[in-house]
């Protein structure tokens, strides 16, 4: 799946240390796909987002060594940064802004937490009037008790990319088929 570099960007969701300990469903895979996709991405000029979560107390107080982005994580100086306070990283924050002054009409969405904030993100950007691309394979999740974090994430995959009520495209394909161009 190739994808525009003109009005495309990356937005990954909440890769931050404390939310890898205990480890979530593949994450070194989920990392590792991430890395993927950020390289294709400055090497094609697409911006690079990096959303992070923040909480007045707590493991995600900003700054904080759990706060920050997961070690295995490769971040430039020339990507974007982002912090929220809600589940949808649009909402409150200024990343529709920031993602208007390039020119951006198109997401391609990854990161954690599958049912939490990449599912609220997703549906935040097409909202917002965005085509999304969901990363499939490059989002993650922990276990819960009705379900696996595998499972969980197959089960967003396949509802994200059948909502039609936003009147744009949601798709979703595997990290490694994802390129810009």
């Amino acid at each position: 799946m190739k994808l525009s570099a003109r009005d495309t960007a990356l937005v990954v969701i909440d890769m931050q240390t404390t939310l890898f300990d205990p480890e979530p469903a593949e994450a070194e895979e989920v990392v590792a796909r991430i890395n993927g996709l950020a390289s294709r991405a400055r090497d094609a000029r697409v911006p690079v987002v990096w959303v992070q979560h923040e909480t007045p107390t707590g493991d995600l107080v900003a700054d904080t060594p759990g706060w920050r982005l997961h070690p295995g994580l490769v971040a430039d100086a020339s990507d974007l940064f982002l912090r929220k306070k809600m589940s949808d990283a649009f909402l409150r924050t200024p990343l529709h802004e920031q993602l208007a002054a390039h020119g951006v009409r198109h997401v391609v969405v990854c990161g954690y937490s599958s049912e939490f904030c990449v599912d609220s993100s997703v549906r935040g950007a097409a909202a917002r009037g965005y085509a999304v691309t969901l990363a499939s394979d490059a989002h993650t999740s922990h276990d819960k008790p009705h379900a696996t974090g595998l499972q969980i994430r197959l089960h967003e995959n396949e509802t994200l990319r059948n909502i039609s009520s936003f009147h744009v495209v949601i798709d979703a394909a595997p990290a490694a088929e994802i390129t810009f161009g």
